[in-house]
């Protein structure tokens, strides 16, 4: 993924913390995730909902939301 100088609105950067199991099929077969914790990724300016757990606060979205991930 190659993001140019001049793109209007640059993605912001998180770092994975925890995810789910993964999204169900119709015929309830799991697609696992591609991220896992402590991947960095991209994602876009209005991904996620933001949420306090335990004093810190996090963003929190579906896979689909993520841009790229950082190697």
């Amino acid at each position: 993924m190659i993001i140019p100088d001049s793109a209007k609105e640059k993605p912001s950067e998180g770092e994975v913390v925890a995810c789910g199991e993964g999204a169900r099929k119709d015929s309830g077969e799991l697609i696992e995730m591609a991220v896992k914790p402590g991947d960095k990724i991209l994602f876009g300016k209005w991904s996620g909902t933001e949420v306090t757990l335990d004093g810190e606060e996090l963003l929190m979205m579906k896979e689909s939301d993520i841009m790229g991930i950082i190697s």
